[in-house]
């Protein structure tokens, strides 16, 4: 019953900020007044779903710079949880072409700007890049999910390049993007929103100045090793805690026990 609540609520406000999205697009050039509705959507769903998100590292980042962030998929909360985080930054998302057909959510993405790109085809990834560099020289940041796809058990997936090629042809710093936690409320494959906590950890910039096209095996890798050690830190602090919350817990039964 809570459950399907929820989902009544967030398809409600869904289909009222995609409304408004759709209808603003097309006299917003660059999206920046649309991702203002996007920015009080996302805190509508992180409410509604009782989700509280915490946010490490912000201070190693410039809001008035660009960035390419990259950043770990577990979940479809990932996207509200990353624009609560950043919300200083205009963000944009490179996206598979197929989210497009998503009503409402697809369609808002088109008015909204967002980039998206047909994986089968050399070209028209191409093209997506060019257009994305496009965007950066227009004050925007741009959000990568290098694994492509969300992990089914918070492991890392092996990482694509596009995301990379983009930060070396543009110079654009990478700042590393690590969710912790988000699975768990929002598991792949299912609907239910779980309220519980989400940690964001932000990195401190990896410069891709250094890295051309045919090196870029090296920074993907680098930028791959932060975001797993970052993954390892916290869910070991994640599990102490709980730990540590439960035996308090057991040992305050006992107290009133005796």
């Amino acid at each position: 019953m809570l459950f399907g609540l929820k989902l009544l609520m967030i398809c409600a406000v869904t289909v009222l900020a995609a409304l408004l999205v759709i209808l603003l697009g097309p006299f917003d050039h660059y999206g920046k007044s649309a991702y203002g509705i996007t920015r009080l959507w996302t805190r509508l769903i992180l409410t509604i779903g009782g989700v509280v998100v915490r946010v490490n590292g912000l201070s190693q980042i410039n809001p008035k710079q660009q960035y390419v962030f990259m950043v770990n998929h577990q979940s479809n909360i990932d996207i509200p949880v990353l624009i609560q985080s950043l919300a200083a930054f205009q963000l944009r998302w490179i996206a598979k072409r197929e989210l497009l057909w998503v009503p409402f959510f697809g369609w808002a993405m088109w008015a909204a700007k967002h980039i998206t790109v047909d994986r089968s085809g050399r070209f028209d990834a191409l093209g997506s890049l060019k257009k994305a560099q496009e965007r950066m020289k227009d004050g925007i940041s741009l959000v990568v999910f290098p694994e492509g796809t969300r992990s089914s058990d918070g492991n890392l997936l092996p990482f694509k390049r596009g995301g990379f090629l983009l930060a070396a042809k543009s110079q654009t710093p990478i700042v590393p993007v690590t969710i912790t936690g988000s699975g768990a409320i929002l598991p792949k494959g299912d609907w239910r929103i779980r309220g519980g906590k989400i940690e964001v950890t932000v990195g401190a910039p990896v410069s891709a100045e250094d890295y051309r096209p045919g090196t870029l095996r090296g920074l993907s890798s680098h930028v791959q090793e932060l975001i797993e050690k970052t993954l390892q830190t916290v869910s070991q602090l994640r599990t102490a805690t709980s730990e540590e919350e439960q035996s308090t817990t057991v040992v305050s039964m006992e107290k009133r026990a005796v």
